[in-house]
């Protein structure tokens, strides 16, 4: 039987997406998704040519040392390579609650829950807490996993200048004091490598009742007291209701955590469909985690080696005059100001076998547009006599 004459619409979602022009340019410049062939400690290799990294967030430098490996490799042959389940029904297992345990400690919490990345983890703890007809203060250049959770959450919104607690101050006097309030900063801004200023955030908190929610997805391992974070930075522990971040940096696995008190992570537990719906972290990545934990805090030359190659580093971009946006962690931009001038930057590092990320609005402020570089404790003299090279290169041809 004959199909009866029917009239062809266009589908216009394919046509947006097939004429989409930000996405011709990322194809024709080739500046973001590059895939390496190779990695052997601060090297990487990509269509046949070597680079030295430097934008990995691997800042301890131990997704290669031996014990984080080797405990990769002995979880994936006792539990195989994943739960297959949510914690909720099928997922959970002893080296989940083993890792959440040693994060809680370590970073001075009752409780923690681990996720499957930091994005659902940071997006969580926004999304699980607020709801409608609460307000979220938020610093403006917040990651995205958190403007996510904020739309998740129906919650109000009130945006704050970078880093300020003037302005915090300003618009919450402004608000009813019966409202539920939530403030939402990160501990180290990934773009900036700039530190909040918690003690005045907590302060300010405190004054208005507000629950105080941090990610320190690139504090952890970094600042504080052996690497337990900003909160530990400023001895700040108590103040901060929330810390939340990832694994995939310092940590040098992947994944994401929420710690709070343990009221405060069941009841995340019971709300969260993040946290409900998603897939267990896979054992070979919660035991990397666990073991990179334990390398934090037993083998501290590696944040004490951090911070030489940090302080070196920085010296050495300031030296060429170069804008770093007054970066204090191993997360150092350097702004170029405009998306043309820092593609030509990018393209000159890449040249002299340098690889770095850029990044231009909005990812960051107009007329903030960078290159994103971050250090890390594997980097060597050879890598910096390379390194050094590149940089006055892409500095004298821009």
């Amino acid at each position: 039987m004959k199909r009866p004459f029917t009239v062809r619409t266009r589908k216009l979602l394919l046509d947006r997406c097939s004429s989409d022009t930000p996405t011709k340019l990322r194809r024709r410049y080739d500046i973001w998704y590059h895939t390496f062939d190779e990695q052997k400690g601060s090297r990487v290799w990509a269509r046949g040519r070597e680079y030295v990294m430097l934008s990995s967030n691997d800042y301890l430098g131990l997704s290669t040392h031996p014990k984080v490996v080797e405990a990769g490799q002995r979880a994936l042959a006792k539990w195989g390579s994943s739960t297959t389940g949510a914690r909720l029904a099928n997922g959970s297992r002893s080296y989940h609650t083993e890792l959440e345990e040693a994060l809680a400690a370590f970073v001075g919490k009752e409780a923690c829950h681990v996720t499957n990345a930091g994005y659902i983890s940071c997006m969580s703890s926004i999304a699980a807490f607020t709801q409608r007809g609460d307000v979220i203060l938020v610093d403006k250049n917040i990651h995205s996993c958190i403007w996510d959770g904020i739309r998740l959450s129906s919650a109000s919104v009130e945006r704050f200048s970078h880093n300020s607690p003037e302005h915090l101050r300003e618009i919450l006097v402004q608000l009813d004091p019966k409202t539920a309030k939530l403030l939402v900063i990160e501990g180290v801004y990934s773009m900036e490598g700039h530190i909040a200023p918690l003690p005045e955030f907590t302060e300010i908190a405190s004054e208005f009742g507000c629950m105080l929610v941090m990610d320190d997805a690139h504090g952890l391992g970094v600042l504080g007291d052996g690497g337990r974070g900003t909160a530990s930075h400023f001895g700040l522990e108590n103040e901060v209701d929330v810390i939340c971040g990832s694994l995939s940096k310092a940590l040098s696995s992947t994944g994401g955590f929420v710690a709070s008190s343990t009221e405060m992570i069941e009841f995340l537990r019971t709300h969260s469909r993040q946290t409900i719906f998603s897939a267990a972290i896979s054992p070979a990545q919660a035991a990397c985690a666990l073991a990179a934990l334990e390398v934090i805090q037993t083998e501290p030359e590696h944040l004490t080696r951090l911070w030489e190659n940090t302080r070196r580093y920085r010296n050495l971009v300031t030296s060429l005059g170069l804008d770093v946006w007054g970066s204090d962690t191993p997360a150092v931009p350097i702004v170029l100001g405009s998306k043309e001038r820092a593609y030509e930057f990018w393209k000159r590092l890449m040249e002299k076998g340098v690889f770095s990320v850029m990044s231009i609005a909005p990812g960051v402020p107009v007329g903030k547009d960078l290159v994103r570089t971050a250090v890390s404790a594997r980097h060597s003299e050879e890598d910096f006599a390379i390194i050094e090279r590149a940089l006055a290169h892409a500095a004298r041809r821009i």
